[in-house]
């Protein structure tokens, strides 16, 4: 190896960042690929936690994974290019720094320490928490870096990258919020995560309405960063949104103002404390996300598919290259709709018939297809009755057809179905039927991605059936809130401090009678809310088209990049909001087409290239999202390999 010094800048320092980095100490300890290398971490938040997961904010804001299923170390369940480092998760992290082999994070004080001491392997731990335990792991990654790495931090904003010479293939220049200019790069990984995006009409036309009328109106934003002091203790609020953002903003408008939750009787009650908002919630669907199961898998547990396994994905990827056109609904679902009914009746059989012959009924169940009525007749064998059966329509629309008279009716409804919930979810997401059903949907995510990831499905297939229709299907029925919120919810409704307001909600802005935001529900007749605040519980949809990050704008507007689209039938594409790259290791795609061969992208600003990028690192399951940071790190280190071999950088550039 020829004396020479590279550099690579690293742009996001969030978990995807930080597990690259990982992966890059981790190759160049066991081949060193150059003499000296210096890695430009580029984040205006601190490294590690990034934004999502600083450590200053509100600990009253959850994860919602257990602490034993979280890390950022790679494992032997993943296909790496290189060497495993064990570290720890966040669990056995926690269990170190409650027994004092690791220090108190600085910034942590006594409430971190007092956190990893209450912690179990299946407790939801805060997010301030987790970004504790990523700062944690940057300063150790850097400290035990080998001496020729080099890491430099830079906490400001890139907002231009372009490259010095050499076309795709040459030197890059980054320039940041404050004026500097990292040049030279060999190679630039970016692992932005959620960046802003610019308002949608709708957004805009509510935010507009507020400032004309003083109302408040915050847009779609991590609960974290959003400013609730507008919202005045006893004022009408509307939560649009019922998924895991709804109870962030719940939490931060109850407890977060000094309200307290007592357990009486086996359920909790809500002590308001005077500073609360009245909210109003509600979503299309108008019920919350169902609450997760209790873990019962441990750290590493995962159903394992019968049918929708790895080389059936692989067989659907060949019929695609062959020319067939993939369909989500007509090639997937009904294997994931097996796979989830089979693990249902498992458990809900498990202690009525002999392992033996439960073993057979859901061998004979997986392969019925299609047939209803050969379905009805194997679970008539087994004495299923029809109320106890799996039900697609009532799991995704529990309240069916049903019309309220009034809002006492449907929050009598409401509360007996959270309550059910639950149960459902106490009851574990391996022994109870519902949960351990619903768990299989996050256990298929790695067969499904790679099923449809990079143009897996037809076009209209990849927006209709798996965007629009199944993805928040997913959100909705497999990763909820841990079931505390639940029952935190079920308090507040009876304490009357929050009020579901049912399904189809809609809002409109209206000025009769004063300006206000009015809330209706299309299956409660006479149910009319008003509001002087409206907040959008929800993050907003990545997008490279709107989006509102420099950076990103800069290459956009540059041809430097473009949005990803999938082609379809009869010559038809579907124009996504995602960064076109290419396959691994995720060169970005300019507007002609070509990969720039010293970029990488990874992480959310690719969804729709990828199916589901937001979810964390689980460890022992071989995860994805360590699988691509190793396949990019190795593309990084071999480029500076190459360059040192040929003598491109000379020693000390």
């Amino acid at each position: 190896m020829k004396s020479s010094t590279s550099a690579i800048a690293l742009v996001g320092a969030g978990p995807r960042g930080l597990s690259v980095l990982e992966r890059l100490i981790a190759q160049e300890r066991k081949s060193p690929s150059t003499s000296h290398i210096t890695v430009h971490v580029v984040d205006p938040y601190p490294p590690g936690p990034g934004r999502v997961w600083r450590t200053d904010q509100s600990r009253e804001l959850l994860m919602n994974t257990v602490t034993s299923q979280v890390t950022v170390f790679a494992d032997s369940s993943v296909n790496l290019v290189g060497p495993v480092e064990d570290g720890p998760s966040l669990y056995e992290w926690a269990r170190d720094v409650a027994a004092g082999a690791i220090p108190v994070p600085g910034d942590g004080g006594e409430d971190a320490l007092g956190e990893a001491r209450r912690l179990g392997p299946d407790t939801y731990p805060s997010r301030a928490f987790h970004g504790h335990y990523l700062g944690w792991v940057f300063r150790t990654l850097v400290a035990e870096a080998p001496a020729h790495l080099e890491v430099r931090v830079h906490q400001e904003l890139a907002v231009a990258l372009d490259y010095e010479s050499g076309g795709h293939d040459g030197r890059q220049r980054l320039l940041l919020a404050d004026g500097t200019r990292l040049s030279g790069l060999d190679a630039v990984v970016l692992a932005q995560g959620h960046v802003p995006v610019r308002a949608t009409a709708e957004e805009r036309r509510f935010g507009a309405f507020a400032a004309e009328h003083g109302l408040v109106y915050l847009g779609p934003a991590n609960p974290a960063d959003t400013d609730h002091s507008g919202i005045g203790p006893g004022e009408s609020v509307v939560l649009r949104g019922l998924g895991l953002n709804f109870f962030d903003h719940m939490a931060l408008l109850t407890v977060g103002r000094g309200g307290s939750f007592e357990r009486v009787d086996e359920r909790l009650v809500y002590h308001p404390s005077g500073q609360e908002p009245r909210v109003l919630a509600g979503s299309r669907r108008g019920v919350p996300y169902h609450a997760r199961g209790e873990n019962e898998k441990g750290a590493y547990g995962r159903y394992q598919p019968r049918l929708l396994t790895a080389e059936k994905a692989d067989e659907l990827r060949a019929l695609a290259d062959e020319g067939e056109w993939i369909r989500f609904g007509t090639h997937l679902w009904p294997l994931i709709t097996a796979e989830v009914e089979r693990v249902y009746y498992a458990a809900l059989l498990a202690d009525r018939i002999e392992a033996a012959e439960l073993a057979a009924f859901t061998d004979r169940f997986l392969h019925t297809g299609d047939s209803a009525e050969d379905k009805v007749r194997l679970l008539d064998a087994v004495g299923v009755s029809p109320a106890e059966r799996w039900d697609w329509d009532r799991i995704t629309e529990p309240y069916g057809d049903q019309e309220f008279a009034t809002a006492e009716d449907f929050r009598t409804w409401l509360l007996a179905y959270l309550r059910q919930d639950v149960v459902e979810a106490r009851a574990g997401n391996v022994s109870g039927p519902l949960k351990a059903a619903l768990d299989v949907l996050r256990d298929l995510r790695n067969e499904i991605r790679l099923a449809v990831d990079h143009s897996g499905l037809e076009a209209n297939s990849h927006r209709d059936e798996l965007e629009h229709w199944y993805t928040p299907l997913n959100a909705f029925l497999s990763i909820g809130p841990p079931v505390s919120r639940i029952e935190e919810l079920l308090a507040l409704v009876e304490a009357g401090t929050v009020e579901i307001v049912g399904p189809g909600m809609t809002v409109e802005a209206v000025t009769d009678g004063g300006a206000a935001f009015e809330v209706r529900s299309r299956r409660i007749p006479d149910l009319r809310r008003r509001a002087g605040a409206l907040v959008e519980a929800r993050l907003p949809e990545p997008d490279l088209r709107r989006t509102d990050d420099r950076l990103m704008r800069h290459l956009l507007t540059t041809g430097q990049y473009a949005p990803y689209r999938i082609p379809g039938e009869c010559g038809r594409e579907y124009e996504t909001g995602a960064v076109a790259v290419s396959g691994r290791p995720h060169h970005p795609l300019d507007a002609e087409g070509r990969p720039h061969l010293r970029r990488f992208v990874h992480g959310v600003p690719t969804e729709s290239v990828h199916w589901v990028t937001a979810a964390g690192i689980r460890p022992g399951v071989g995860s994805v999202t360590v699988e691509d940071s190793d396949t990019i790190a190795a593309a990084v280190l071999t480029l500076l390999a190459d360059d040192a071999h040929t003598g491109t950088r000379e020693a000390g550039v």
